[in-house]
């Protein structure tokens, strides 16, 4: 029979014991389950590090720092899939999978069994791997304001209105103002930059923010860039995502589609954000496309 490793946060927003025990259940009809729990940052690194080839696959019942961190550690050619663990789950909901982690772990567990996976490009940015998104700027700082609130007594961290309303606060601090402080060779200065590995680049609640709309899993990384950033612009490129169309012929944004490799220098430190994780202030960042380099756990094929 095959051999699974559950690697579990359990200090994700959504789960519980009674969960994991039906994710372990769900995953049991199809293969023998190993269940690991996490106990401190970067420990799903290790854990998906050791299970190695030792395994049929590697799936991860987490949010997606935890999905971050497994895609980090991940040894070649080992399958993986995700389950929806956290408040956002963008990874696992972007690749088509139920947001109710029992229902996914089903999915998952027939698409081992029929062998079924889907190759996924992941970039990298100064040597970290990121799953849909990385950042340098606004949409960092934001994770910052959100990571600095704090966590619950269980560990678990703020939902999407804390976002919303720290990315207000931010903007009205500014004035809807952020001066050009990234240079992105070959293209120009920008305010901030945001890099998408997929369509969707985040949600909010229920609702897709398509930063880049024509980001694909399949394809290399995509860049979208505001020159500026001012009080005027800040309601358009909100409109730009939700609607999904827009930024990428705004002659006021820098973009780039399907690139294998993006350099940008800082006039000064700034926040650098992969997948929802804080990684520091950097002066530079060097992103990359591994294209293909990935195999999913997927409940369908992509069309």
């Amino acid at each position: 029979m095959r051999r699974v490793a559950l690697i579990v946060n359990p200090f994700a927003s959504s789960v519980t014991d009674d969960r994991v025990e039906a994710v372990a259940d769900a995953l049991g009809a199809h293969a023998d389950v190993d269940v690991r729990r996490t106990s401190h940052p970067g420990h799903a690194v290790e854990l998906v590090g050791e299970a190695g080839d030792d395994v049929d696959a590697v799936v991860v019942y987490s949010g997606d720092g935890g999905f971050n961190e497994a895609l980090n550690g991940l040894a070649p050619d080992v399958p993986i899939g995700f389950l929806p663990g956290g408040g956002t789950s963008v990874l696992s909901r972007a690749l088509g999978l139920p947001r109710d982690p029992v229902k996914a772990a089903r999915a998952v567990g027939s698409a081992l069994e029929a062998g079924r996976t889907r190759r996924i490009t992941v970039g990298r940015v100064n040597g970290r791997r990121f799953g849909f998104s990385a950042g340098l700027g606004i949409d960092a700082e934001l994770v910052r304001r959100v990571d600095e609130l704090g966590r619950t007594d269980e560990g678990r961290r703020p939902h999407d209105l804390a976002y919303a309303l720290a990315g207000a606060r931010m903007v009205r601090g500014r004035r809807g103002r952020f001066e050009p402080v990234l240079e992105v060779e070959g293209l120009g200065r920008a305010a901030f930059a945001l890099v998408a590995n997929c369509d969707p680049y985040t949600y909010f609640g229920a609702v897709p923010l398509h930063v880049a709309p024509e980001a694909r899993f399949e394809l290399g990384l995509d860049l979208v860039a505001p020159r500026g950033f001012g009080p005027q612009a800040v309601p358009r490129f909100l409109a730009y995502a939700l609607i999904g169309r827009g930024q990428t012929r705004a002659r006021d944004i820098l973009y780039l589609h399907d690139a294998d490799r993006i350099e940008i220098r800082c006039s000064t430190p700034i926040p650098l954000q992969v997948d929802g994780e804080d990684l520091g202030d950097v002066e530079e960042a060097i992103l990359e496309a591994e294209r293909a380099a990935v195999a999913v756990l997927v409940p369908i094929s992509p069309d």
